[in-house]
């Protein structure tokens, strides 16, 4: 049978009001979160990660915060820590991190941001400090440098505040494949901790070169774009998902489109973005129980493709 998100939300919780612990849906209890390993260090990372991208675009009124702040209260008490944002996402990483200093979680989540400007050097810095302060930070986890805008100089931005005990990671990013060949040379020749790409069944381009040069050069891999900004929810807008799977307790087409990614070997974390509470906790579910063979991921490209 088929679960929507907004159904798995109101069996868990009985009503539209806040979550408490003890209400949340039985896999968020009973089984921990898929970690893995960031390669160049070994530390391990819940698998299951919160994007803002646009979702997290919001004004100053509490009714605009409020789902939000859920949204990161319910990502931490349920195991979430990757929190990726930048400063070019609208008003994204300054609401987050106010609300993670409201909520007093700032220090328990990796917090990952983007240095994305054309400006220079200095102008790149000071997206750097204002990213520390917008999370009341001393350290930025990972920082990365945004669809490779100006990557030389804000890579070497980044390593130094690395070297400073101020950054803990360094990395590039992009969500276009018209940037594939440029971002293949960059992970050739720079020496980095991470890069973030779009990879989804919608957008498979990422596992031809640069998910096997990834895992080749000891990358830890970011996904972005899970949902093919929403698109795979429309290719199967109205139809079942299938019995098979529950092969790999999946409950919702949501879940089967990030458990595709999350078993590619080459896959670090996956950042999906939401402001519903509702999808969050549908995401984090995803996170949780067996992943598809190999097999079963050609199987569900089959599907998709012919959906298409």
């Amino acid at each position: 049978m088929k679960i929507s998100r907004r159904d798995m939300l109101k069996i868990s919780a009985g009503t539209g009001a806040a979550l408490l612990l003890s209400e949340l849906p039985a896999f968020a209890q009973d089984q921990p979160l898929l970690m893995r390993s960031i390669p160049s260090s070994g530390q391990e990372i819940p698998a299951l990660g919160l994007g803002s991208a646009r979702t997290f675009n919001v004004g100053p009124s509490g009714e605009e915060r409020a789902p939000l702040k859920e949204v990161l209260r319910l990502f931490q008490e349920m195991g979430g820590r990757f929190f990726d944002t930048a400063p070019t996402y609208g008003t994204s990483e300054r609401i987050a991190g106010q609300l993670v200093q409201e909520l007093g979680i700032q220090n328990d989540l990796f917090f990952a941001t983007k240095i994305s400007t054309g400006g220079g050097r200095e102008a790149g810095i000071a997206q750097q400090e204002a990213s520390l302060q917008s999370w009341g930070r001393d350290t930025i986890d990972l920082n990365q440098v945004h669809n490779l805008r100006d990557v030389d100089t804000h890579l070497r931005t980044i390593r130094q505040a690395k070297e400073e005990g101020r950054t803990r990671y360094v990395g590039v990013t992009t969500s276009f494949a018209r940037q594939y060949q440029r971002m293949e040379q960059v992970l050739r020749i720079e020496e980095l901790d991470f890069v973030q790409l779009n990879y989804s069944l919608g957008e498979r381009e990422a596992a031809e070169r640069l998910l096997p040069l990834a895992q080749d050069r000891g990358l830890g891999v970011v996904v972005n774009e899970p949902y093919n900004v929403g698109r795979l929810f429309g290719a199967v807008r109205g139809r079942e998902l299938p019995d098979w799977a529950a092969e790999f307790d999946c409950r919702s087409w949501g879940q089967f489109f990030l458990k595709y990614i999350l078993a590619h070997p080459a896959v670090t974390v996956i950042i999906p973005a939401t402001s519903d509470p509702e999808h969050l906790v549908d995401n984090m579910g995803a996170g949780v129980g067996r992943l598809p063979d190999e097999r079963t991921r050609t199987r569900m490209e089959e599907l998709f493709d012919g959906l298409t």
